[in-house]
């Protein structure tokens, strides 16, 4: 695998955080977080249970927003925009920073359908045949169900629906996709085809995953970041790099403690 180069500039991120903390009620579940997210790489987000992984992930596209009691402080920019200006559309967001969950969640539809409800409420005036088949294909499933298009998703196997969530994802358009965890309910096989589908994904969009599997942050992802809670219960960010120096000469002696095993 050929690793991408780091970026320098401020213009090659697509997401910038900036002293980010999220509540919900008066917990403060992350905290101090400055974080840049280069475009077209994977960014992994890694550390013990508990240390905002997912918080964080959400609040790259307002996920947050539908917590009751949840707030974000601080600054996130997206292309340079501030995604939590109050002029901000919420939904429009979520179209251009598309999520995928940690189980499969299909519709109960047929696969075609599935599909087509990404391509519906992004407006698409095309063909809607062309467009399925266009997302299917982008998530390697086209050739495992181009024959059975109307068939229920809920038939697909596991991975087979997650990869359909992804090409449901796609359908939108995003510039950035953000996985939590996207893989931890499959078997080894098709754990291995989503892996290999982020790593093609990542020539053109920008990828923002949660794992707590490291071997899988080290296989796939350009970048990571190692997060962990502090005596408060709030997850802070210890660092981030590249991800083969992290996993061979961390900076930080709680990030080789992680990836070691001693703790986490």
């Amino acid at each position: 695998m050929t690793t991408k180069p780091e970026t320098s500039t401020a213009t090659d991120y697509v997401l910038q955080a900036r002293n980010v903390a999220v509540y919900y009620g008066g917990f403060r579940a992350v905290k101090d977080i400055d974080l840049d997210i280069p475009r077209h790489q994977i960014t992994a987000l890694i550390g013990p249970s508990g240390s905002g992984k997912s918080t964080l992930l959400r609040c790259f596209n307002r996920m947050n927003d539908l917590v009751t009691g949840s707030s974000v402080v601080g600054k996130i920019t997206f292309n340079g925009a501030d995604i939590y200006d109050h002029a901000v559309d919420p939904t429009e967001v979520r179209s251009r920073i598309g999520m995928v969950f940690q189980k499969p969640n299909p519709f109960p539809k047929s696969i075609f359908a599935n599909v087509a409800f990404g391509l519906k409420i992004n407006g698409f005036q095309g063909d809607l045949q062309e467009g399925v088949e266009r997302s299917l294909k982008a998530a390697a499933l086209w050739d495992d169900v181009k024959d059975r298009l109307h068939d229920s998703a809920q038939k697909l196997s596991g991975g087979q629906q997650q990869r359909l969530c992804i090409a449901r994802a796609l359908a939108v358009e995003p510039e950035v996709i953000l996985m939590d965890e996207p893989a931890s309910a499959l078997d080894p096989i098709s754990t291995l085809k989503i892996e290999e589908l982020m790593r093609d994904l990542s020539a053109n969009y920008t990828i923002v995953i949660v794992t707590h599997n490291m071997q899988q942050a080290a296989r796939v992802s350009d970048r990571t970041a190692f997060m962990t809670m502090d005596e408060d219960r709030a997850g802070y960010l210890v660092e981030i790099g590249p991800t083969q120096e992290m996993f061979t000469n961390p900076r930080n002696e709680r990030t080789e403690a992680y990836i070691t095993g001693r703790f986490g």
